[in-house]
C-alpha cells in the first residue's frame, strides 16, 4: 500500500498522510506528483505510451511520472519514477527542477501539485528498458511530434507543461 503525504496550499507537508488514490481530501489539502522529461543532445525527447488496459487515458502519450511517496522530496520521486518507468538513472544527468504548477480539483477530493524535472543525457534506445505494466512502448519525439501528437488530443497535460519542451 503506497502512503502520500499530505501539503497545504503552499506546498508545506502537514504532517498528514493518505492512502494512495483515497480520493478524500479537504479543501486546501495536496498530494505531490512528479514529472521526469529526458531531453537527448540531438533535441529528441523520451516519451512513453500508456498500456490499454489503464482505466485513465490508455493509449496516451507521456513523459515518466508519478506521485511522490511519504518521506520522499520531490527530487528523490522523480529519480524513482523516471527509474521504475524506463530503467534510466537520472542521478548524474544534466539539468533539473524546472517548474511547479497547482491543480485544484474539488469536485474529485484530488488536489495536486506538480514538480517538472529536465534532465539532459546523451541515451539510446538500448538504454530504455520500460516496465512492461506501465507502458506499451516508447520513442524519442522531437518537439514538432510531441505537438503533433497533443494536438490529437492524445498527449497528458501537454499544455501544463509544454514549457519544459522548449528552450
Amino acid at each position: 500500500m503506497e502512503i502520500w503525504d499530505i501539503y497545504d496550499v503552499n506546498k508545506e507537508k502537514t504532517g498528514r498522510t493518505m492512502v494512495r488514490n483515497d480520493w478524500n481530501m479537504q479543501p486546501g489539502d495536496y498530494h505531490l506528483t512528479v514529472l521526469g522529461v529526458i531531453k537527448r543532445p540531438d533535441n529528441t525527447f523520451l516519451i512513453t505510451r500508456r498500456v490499454l488496459s489503464k482505466a485513465w487515458a490508455p493509449g496516451h502519450w507521456e513523459v515518466s511520472g508519478g506521485a511522490a511517496l511519504s518521506g520522499e522530496t520531490s527530487l528523490d520521486a522523480v529519480k524513482r519514477e523516471v527509474f521504475e518507468e524506463t530503467g534510466i538513472d537520472v542521478s548524474e544527468a544534466k539539468g533539473g527542477f524546472c517548474f511547479s504548477y497547482r491543480r485544484d480539483n474539488p469536485k474529485e477530493k484530488d488536489n495536486y501539485f506538480v514538480d517538472i524535472y529536465r534532465f539532459e543525457m546523451d541515451i539510446n534506445e538500448n538504454d530504455v528498458k520500460i516496465q512492461k505494466e506501465e507502458a506499451l512502448e516508447f520513442k524519442f519525439a522531437t518537439l514538432e511530434e510531441i505537438k503533433e501528437i497533443a494536438a490529437r488530443g492524445e498527449f497528458l497535460h501537454y499544455d501544463s507543461i509544454k514549457k519544459v519542451f522548449e528552450d
